[in-house]
């Protein structure tokens, strides 16, 4: 049928209607695939009152480091007796108001950032939800009231943002904001039903001080008020609403395609991201249409605490995979699959988090295929694989299984390769068992058939049951046995190897260096790509001692390499082997970069290396520049800084 058809059909089976006015609240209950099961993780019950639309208008004071907000709520009420719940964090709320929309009102048409009603003030509560998920908000509706108007102001302790001072900044003209939301992060500056088997759409009004730039996942479309406005038409999950402010500006790579950064790095980016539109072309060919219009990347200040995260139209991305060789763009191609695997299929819950992350894992080396080669694929997913079996040797049983268990856990704190690294296993295992010619058609189908929706594992179970095992596995192949991937812990038996010829001869170097037979002035590695560097370092054994480390470093300068990955590797190697003339490259290190995939194996290097003392004093020096995801993780394996000494009256 017709995409804008299809796409209106869509709408009204989600209860969006936007081409209806709403209607008076009904007890109709919404579809099942529509709505996830109870999410532990929310305060939200979206079988009572659903968020179906809603509109910020928000107010950025880079003086007190908070957002004045307003959130104007258009609901779906499937019990009229029912409250409307929402998930809070550490929000400052003045006011709740609900009101009524009237006859021409329709979401999907009507703005609700400015929109103004008859508003009535209606009594609420507040519920702790423990565990650092903040507290549920219930509001009194009564009546046929369907829209809630909430104003409130962030505070200090909002997990999702982080608020930069000009010196943080890689121009240092600007102060610099951005959002976090992923998991649970999103109740920290607007109330919501902060699950993502909860999706709505939205819109925004953004004002912000003049000399900066407001950003969100979401269009700009004109706005009459000289503040800067956005509207999302599909429905999206609280966790991918986010929102930038800074000193940007922009660049195209193509017809849908470009480069948000601060000025001095958008040259640098453009260059590195230049084959953004050739991976939207490999997924495209495998999965469908890209649905989301454009895919622009924003470079973020290096204290961002990830690698990337895949808002919709807009993902955020960390400086430390600007390379200069487009070596490091696996991850571009990681979040930009994401908008296949995360966006527009998503996990119903984080205990599904793996038909988020191990799709997306899966994808992104199809794409590394498809543009550069086997070859690296293959090395990127030994690579991969290391990082398993690290994963796997830190983890307790529960975390090894693809099908999490979360009762009583923060999602944060269950996130780890397993999710990505064994779902990419598992989808690589049914691949080679029933050939790419039926399995990425039966990807295709997973995609198209369950499009903006929110999935669980038990319907995927369902899914591959009627759709790819329906038919035997190829010769010399065994059925999977989804249950042992999904609830056993570690690796099943016939677990595909990820091998790679190109760390064989890595592999062979590495022998004869700690053998004594190659030192370092010897070493032929100019036709290294930065995988076979990280691979190399990651090999070198326990005890290699200082004096290989220093010759090494002597030849290839290793402690100021521009490659991020290449450096904290080597970092993290010299800790150990107690090279200590690296010191300050490590202090710098830790200074200048937030990304926690890098910080936090150095903290535990210095801990395992008996320099307690050195990974605290560097880090109550430094903490301040982490984002607060970054900093509780630290937190929790060093223990908070303690408080500067009060002075003396």
């Amino acid at each position: 049928m017709p995409l804008r058809l299809a796409f209106l059909l869509l709408f009204v089976a989600l209860g969006c209607r936007p081409t209806a006015p709403v209607t008076s609240p009904v007890r109709a209950r919404t579809p099942a695939s529509d709505v996830a099961t109870i999410d532990e993780h929310s305060h939200a019950r979206p079988d009572d009152v659903v968020v179906r639309h809603f509109g910020l208008l928000l107010d950025v004071d880079f003086a007190t480091r908070t957002l004045g907000g307003v959130i104007t709520i258009a609901v779906q009420r499937h019990d009229l007796r029912e409250l409307l719940r929402l998930d809070t964090s550490a929000l400052d709320i003045s006011k709740v108001e609900v009101g009524r929309s009237p006859a021409a009102f329709a979401i999907g048409t009507t703005r609700l950032a400015d929109f103004e009603a008859d508003w009535h003030p209606t009594t609420w509560s507040t519920t702790p939800l423990g565990d650092g998920l903040g507290a549920g908000l219930d509001v009194a509706l009564g009546g046929d009231v369907d829209l809630v108007r909430i104003t409130y102001r962030t505070t200090a302790s909002a997990s999702g943002l982080q608020w930069l001072g000009p010196e943080q900044t890689g121009d240092g003209k600007a102060p610099f904001l951005y959002s976090q939301s992923q998991a649970v992060h999103a109740r920290s500056w607007f109330p919501c039903q902060d699950s993502p088997g909860i999706r709505t759409t939205y819109d925004a009004i953004v004002k912000t001080p003049v000399g900066v730039r407001a950003l969100m996942s979401a269009d700009p479309i004109p706005s009459t008020t000289g503040a800067q406005a956005f509207e999302m038409r599909l429905p999206v999950p609280a966790y991918l609403v986010a929102i930038a402010v800074g000193h940007l500006e922009f660049a195209a790579i193509g017809p849908r395609t470009g480069v948000w950064a601060e000025p001095s790095m958008l040259a640098r980016a453009t260059a590195e991201f230049a084959d953004i539109e050739r991976m939207l072309a490999v997924i495209e060919a495998l999965y469908g249409p890209y649905r989301w219009g454009r895919y622009d990347v924003l470079v973020l200040p290096p204290a961002f605490p990830f690698g990337g995260m895949e808002n919709p139209k807009l993902t955020f991305a960390t400086p430390t995979i600007i390379a200069g060789d487009r070596s490091l763009v696996s991850l571009i191609a990681h979040e930009l699959a994401h908008s296949w695997s995360g966006n527009l299929v998503t996990n119903a819950t984080w205990a599904d988090l793996w038909l988020n992350e191990g799709f997306t894992v899966y994808i992104e080396r199809r794409i590394i295929e498809a543009l550069f080669g086997r070859e690296r694929a293959d090395m990127d997913a030994v690579l991969g694989q290391q990082d398993l079996d690290e994963a796997f040797a830190e983890l307790g049983d529960d975390d090894e299984r693809l099908r999490l268990q979360l009762g009583g856990r923060n999602p944060d704190d269950a996130l780890s390769d397993v999710q990505y690294e064994k779902g990419a296993l598992l989808l690589l295992a049914l691949e080679q068992a029933y050939g790419r010619e039926r399995f990425d058609p039966f990807v295709l189908a997973w995609f198209e058939q369950h499009a903006f929706g929110s999935v669980t594992t038990k319907q995927f179970e369902a899914f591959a049951a009627k759709h790819l095992f329906d038919t035997a596995p190829l010769p010399g192949h065994t059925p999977i046995d989804l249950g042992v991937w999904l609830d056993r812990p570690a690796l099943p038996k016939d677990t595909p190897v990820p091998h790679a010829a190109a760390f064989d001869r890595v592999d062979a170097v590495v022998a004869q260096f700690v053998a004594g037979k190659l030192v370092a002035k010897t070493l032929e590695t100019k036709d290294w790509a930065p995988q076979q560097w990280l691979h190399f370092l990651r090999a070198l054994p326990k005890g290699i001692g200082a004096a290989k480390l220093k010759a090494l470093d002597g030849r290839f300068a290793l402690t100021t390499s521009g490659n991020a990955e290449i450096r904290a590797q080597w970092l993290e190697v010299c800790v150990r082997e107690g090279h200590r003339s690296t010191d300050a490259s490590l202090d710098e290190f830790l200074r200048t970069i937030g990304r926690r995939k890098f910080v936090m194996p150095l903290y535990k290097a210095l801990l395992a290396a008996d320099r307690g003392d050195d990974a605290r004093r560097i880090y109550a020096r430094v903490r301040a520049g982490y984002h607060p995801i970054t900093q509780a993780s630290i937190d929790e394996l060093l223990g908070p800084p303690a408080p500067p000494p009060t002075a003396a009256p």
